[in-house]
């Protein structure tokens, strides 16, 4: 090598020297990026950083000894879509009215464009921002939804850059792939109609809805068992496509793990030791090693804030009866299931990494909800909130990356599938306004909505207000339950505590008519 093609290439090598110094510098004075990763149906007691034995979640695992694992987190609904509008938007789901249940495939979308979003926020914050997986909150705006047509307005409309995902849920149709505002792989002379047969696929029972059918391009390209394959290589691909930026980035990946039906990739098959229903958890965390394999793969680990949450909590479908016998405790032992208004249909996992910021390997046990993500992120981005902006969202980003003194949320109100079931927890009480759970009816064992007192049959779980599967006749017409001396729920104290009942059912019936409930803002 010459004089000049050496002092060349030494330049060449200075300047790149350089360039990765500023980039790297720059990475760690900017904002953080920032990961959401919301599971489906995964119970308070699905992971075995929460102690669960009969799986093994590693990574996610690590996810919380680097950074805190929060033992209180609820999702302001034990439904699916409701749950989900309440993270996007950091308003309760009764503020919509009717949306007490999971949308469908007829359901035009239930955010309205104008509402301000956690994608709206991350946009005017200067970050790019995607949504990768379940979507479930509807697409455009007429009732039935035309899959034919451009699916506007959806998630790009909320803040999103990018879409790719399951349009309703992996256990309903259309099995179709969506990306931005397209189903992936449709063409004109093979549209998607509308019928009445019912879809088996990988889940058999009729469910007695409109069932989609055509569309056998766009169909061939969805596989039960690569699902979640298939959404990780996306958000992947994502985030290194994100390596470099000076912008900051914003994922939310909403994982169809672990709802039903259980159709993990074959190399999951039998991991567990209680049926697909922890093979599908196994996969669920290998989704959520291979996201934060990325992040050190770019060097973006040490500037971004993990979120990992769950919409609701675990289901006692047939895959979860088949995992109850089999010895797991999806809820950990709190009383119901995903729907209820008890316990375990909303307590969730709740686990946030940001290095640095974030103390390493710690619990808290501060009250926190999915609804309260648009403050605290806000929090985090330095972008203060409007009066109608996140009206029931609190900032916990001091709960994130402190020890408060005091708990920050002083009450949180929790909606079942049930409108006359909702819920008010404050301090160590939760007061329910209805008998029962609020959410599963079926009375059977194999049924796919098993639930209730009902339930009890199968699960052995103790409730003073029920008897041999039922109600007991003399039952009181609420329920009251102080859960820092009875978590399970086994003693409702609705007699014993007439003056505690009337104090919160009164603040409830406030909440469900005021305003805002989150702190007022200047």
């Amino acid at each position: 090598m010459n004089r000049r093609d050496f002092l060349a290439a030494a330049t060449a090598f200075a300047c790149s020297s350089l360039t990765r110094r500023c980039l790297a510098s720059n990475r760690k004075t900017r904002r953080p990026n920032i990961v959401l990763i919301n599971a489906d149906d995964l119970g308070f007691g699905d992971l075995s950083c929460y102690g669960a034995t009969k799986v093994k979640t590693p990574n996610i695992d690590r996810l919380a000894q680097q950074g805190r694992r929060f033992t209180d987190a609820h999702s302001a609904s034990a439904v699916c879509t409701p749950s989900r509008y309440a993270l996007l938007t950091g308003e309760y789901p009764y503020r919509k009215k009717s949306l007490w249940g999971p949308v469908m495939l007829k359901s035009p979308l239930v955010v309205d464009p104008d509402q301000f979003t956690l994608g709206h926020l991350m946009k005017e914050a200067g970050y790019s921002t995607a949504c990768i997986g379940k979507w479930h909150l509807g697409f455009g705006s007429a009732s039935p939804t035309d899959w034919n047509r451009p699916l506007k307005p959806g998630p790009l409309e909320l803040g999103f850059d990018y879409y790719f995902g399951v349009p309703v849920v992996n256990s309903h149709p259309p099995f179709v792939y969506v990306e931005n505002h397209q189903v992936v792989g449709l063409v004109p002379e093979d549209p998607m109609v509308y019928n009445a047969k019912a879809h088996t696929k990988a889940y058999p029972e009729k469910m007695g809805l409109n069932w989609i059918g055509g569309a056998k391009a766009a169909h061939a390209l969805y596989e039960d068992d690569k699902v979640g394959t298939v959404l990780t290589d996306k958000a992947v691909k994502w985030i290194k496509g994100k390596s470099g930026d000076t912008d900051p980035f914003f994922l939310y990946l909403a994982t169809t793990n672990i709802h039903h039906p259980f159709t993990p990739a074959p190399r999951f098959v039998g991991a567990s030791q209680c049926g697909r229903y922890g093979d599908f958890i196994h996969e669920l965390d290998w989704i959520v090693g291979q996201v934060l394999a990325a992040l050190d793969e770019t060097d973006a680990a040490d500037n971004t804030l993990v979120i990992f949450t769950s919409d609701n909590g675990g289901m006692l479908n047939q895959g979860g009866q088949d995992a109850w016998k089999a010895g797991h405790r999806m809820n950990d032992g709190l009383l119901g299931f995903k729907f209820d208004a008890w316990e375990g249909g909303h307590r969730v996992p709740f686990i946030a990494r940001w290095p640095g910021r974030i103390p390493k390997n710690t619990t808290s046990d501060q009250l926190i909800c999915n609804v309260d993500l648009l403050a605290t992120l806000a929090a985090v981005v330095d972008r203060p909130l409007k009066a109608n902006e996140g009206r029931d969202s609190w900032n916990m980003l001091p709960a994130l990356t402190g020890t408060p003194a005091k708990a920050i949320r002083d009450h949180l109100v929790l909606c079942p599938r049930s409108e006359k079931h909702v819920a008010l927890r404050q301090g160590r009480w939760v007061y329910i306004s209805a008998q029962g759970n609020g959410g599963f009816t079926a009375r059977k064992i194999g049924q796919h909505l098993l639930g209730g007192p009902a339930a009890h049959r199968l699960t052995h779980q103790v409730n003073s207000d029920i008897a041999d599967g039922k109600l007991k006749p003399d039952a009181p017409p609420a329920q009251l339950y102080d859960l820092q001396a009875d978590r399970a729920q086994t003693q409702n104290l609705y007699r014993e505590k007439p003056e505690t009942v009337r104090q919160m059912k009164a603040f409830l019936d406030r909440c469900r008519t005021a305003e805002r409930t989150a702190p007022a803002r200047q």
